[in-house]
């Protein structure tokens, strides 16, 4: 299998790297930094004789896309899988956070993933084959405040799996399949390298979960293609019950963001992160925040479950009460 990574330098894209070289895949590695790819791509040489080939790649660039496309195929013959994994964030009100940088985070986490799959697409498309994966995240389903450029790239991101599976199939290509994954809280350097301008600290909100959890829902995808894998159970609970109560979800999401998500007691100063430029920083995996902070994700859970079983509670009563009415009204009317 050849599998194509954007992202590959950090976080999640690293560990999708490592574990699909533990299968035997071909790599072929994208990301801004080319000494951090060639790091990823000895990892996997060294601990599991993958083959691979780094390509230096801005993926906001359409050019660089098409040649990240290019040079897999010219290496390896063919693409089977294109992940989709660069991903920046800016955490702020929407009035602080500056226009470039919100602009830099939606080409990289929207235009990124469009210039990701049209590539994968040219390439795919003749095979009549292959795997796009696309990263979004639980906030495209589930929204939060203070990081309006990354949950509108997020839902951007998922639309886009729905929209294209619906084109691949009036196309006639069934071989041809787009998956989306929408982690919950993952740990990986993303809260140290994003960029921030809400004046307070970044720390995630709990349950985190690692890369590599993430990781293994998209080998799964790889081998066993499906719409939409979500990671970690707090976001399969987040959306569903965002549909069956989200005023309550909003507010409890908003609340939690601001009491736990950016600190009360830590300040930051004015920071751009990664976003416009890679971070300098030591690359890796994780973040050292896995296991940290579930008590506000168990409180919410509880008491989401609990509304939720009165919502529906009541709407079951109301459907009853009109059936019976809908009778007694019959009855009458002959």
């Amino acid at each position: 299998m050849v599998v194509v990574i954007t992202g590959a330098s950090s976080g999640v894209g690293r560990a999708c790297a490592q574990a699909f070289a533990a299968r035997g895949c071909a790599l072929v590695l994208g990301a801004r930094r080319a000494d951090v790819l060639q790091d990823v791509a000895e990892e996997c040489r060294t601990r599991h004789g993958a083959r691979t080939l780094v390509v230096p790649t801005d993926i906001t660039d359409t050019k660089a896309a098409d040649h990240l496309a290019r040079e897999a195929v010219a290496a390896f013959g063919r693409i089977d899988v294109w992940l989709n994994a660069a991903a920046v964030a800016a955490f702020g009100a929407l009035e602080e956070v500056p226009h470039e940088v919100f602009r830099q985070v939606l080409d990289v986490n929207v235009l990124g993933c469009v210039n990701g799959a049209r590539a994968a697409l040219s390439v795919m498309s003749g095979q009549r084959h292959g795997t796009i994966v696309n990263v979004s995240s639980v906030v495209g389903a589930a929204v939060v405040p203070y990081n309006t450029p990354y949950v509108l790239s997020k839902a951007a991101v998922r639309a886009l799996g729905g929209t294209l599976r619906q084109e691949l199939r009036l196309a006639g290509q069934d071989g041809i399949h787009v998956c989306t994954v929408l982690p919950a809280t993952m740990d990986t350097p993303f809260f140290r390298d994003a960029a921030n301008y809400s004046g307070r600290a970044v720390t995630p909100m709990g349950p985190v979960y690692t890369a590599q959890r993430a990781a293994k829902t998209v080998v799964r995808l790889a081998v066993k293609p499906r719409r939409e894998a979500y990671v970690g159970p707090a976001g399969r609970a987040l959306e569903a019950l965002s549909k069956l109560t989200p005023a309550l979800v909003e507010g409890v999401l908003a609340y939690e963001m601001d009491r736990s998500h950016l600190s009360r007691t830590h300040t930051a100063e004015p920071a751009d992160g990664n976003v416009l430029q890679p971070s300098a920083r030591l690359a890796a995996v994780g973040g050292g925040w896995h296991g940290r902070r579930r008590t506000a994700m168990r409180r919410f859970a509880t008491a989401a479950l609990v509304v939720g079983l009165g919502a529906a509670g009541r709407a079951h009563v109301r459907r009853a009460g009109t059936k019976s009415g809908m009778r007694r009204w019959g009855r009458a009317d002959t």
